[in-house]
């Protein structure tokens, strides 16, 4: 995955391929930040027409546009829409653990999570697309291999 946006951070980065640079697409209020690093698999575009998107947990930030080896643990399965639209449109967030990651190596699955972690992540994902003007609706959970199929079905190829 690239590192969108680190861990701790109020800004939140968004890459933009048109003009191959990172542009702050807005800043959280004041004690809100991401909890992991957030960003994106190269090469992939899900139902809003963006990258699929991915939070890694990691023993420390990495700076935006750090490539960061990741192990998918699972996927939280959602929807969005904008607060003007009528049209709903899946907005699915996977999470992974960074390959490299020491004090998460143990993880592999949503349930190594801590009791109560993959909800506190939803309410974070819910309250950020309040704030940026869109309705989050969860609809579920599911483990690696569905976030691995995920990424099979978004997976853009090369028609040349």
């Amino acid at each position: 995955m690239v590192i969108e946006t680190s861990r701790g951070s109020r800004n939140k980065l968004g890459y933009d391929p048109e003009i191959a640079a990172f542009r702050l697409k807005f800043v959280l209020p004041e004690g809100m930040s991401f909890p992991y690093d957030f960003g994106f698999v190269p090469s992939t575009r899900a139902e809003d027409g963006d990258p699929l998107d991915v939070l890694v947990l990691l023993d420390n930030p990495v700076p935006a546009g750090c490539l960061v080896g990741t192990r998918l643990i699972g996927i939280i399965e959602a929807r969005q829409r904008e607060s003007d639209g009528q049209q709903w449109t899946r907005n699915d967030r996977l999470l992974g653990v960074a390959a490299h990651a020491r004090t998460h190596r143990h993880i592999t699955a949503l349930s190594d999570l801590r009791p109560g972690q993959c909800e506190e992540i939803a309410a974070f994902f819910k309250q950020y697309s309040t704030l940026n003007g869109r309705e989050f609706e969860l609809l579920g959970q599911s483990g690696p291999e569905a976030a691995r199929a995920a990424v099979e079905h978004a997976v853009v190829t090369n028609s040349k």
